[in-house]
């Protein structure tokens, strides 16, 4: 049963991560993205950061959790750090927003300035 044990954790870390009642940092930011096209944009969630080692050099990515069908279920892109947006909104307005199919979208949203990370990044070695 250990493939329902794996089922069961991510099942678990993604209800925690969009409960109100849980004091949890599973989502770090409100993420925005280009996505699916140029000049269209998505929300999403920055769920950690990777550090990409290519023959060009690092680059440090953002795991963005973008949902399609509520919060339960979605795409994960992993994006550019510099390219993804920041907007002025707390991981509670971005949830509000999705769940409500962008009822509660504010007239103006700003991009804030990035934010300094952890150093929590995840190396990805390139398999040769």
């Amino acid at each position: 049963m250990p493939f329902v044990r794996h089922i069961y954790s991510a099942s678990k870390q993604v209800s925690t991560a969009i409960s109100p009642d849980q004091n949890t940092t599973a989502f770090k930011e409100v993420a925005i993205i280009r996505h699916p096209r140029i000049g269209e944009y998505a929300f999403g969630f920055i769920t950690s950061t990777v550090v990409l080692q290519t023959d060009k050099g690092d680059e440090e990515l953002c795991s963005v959790y973008v949902p399609t069908n509520h919060l339960y279920i979605g795409d994960i892109f992993l994006v550019n750090s510099e390219e993804v947006i920041r907007p002025n909104l707390s991981i509670r307005e971005g949830i509000e927003i999705i769940v409500s199919g962008g009822m509660t979208m504010p007239q103006v949203i700003a991009s804030l300035e990035p934010m300094p990370r952890k150093s929590q990044n995840i190396r990805l070695n390139r398999m040769t």
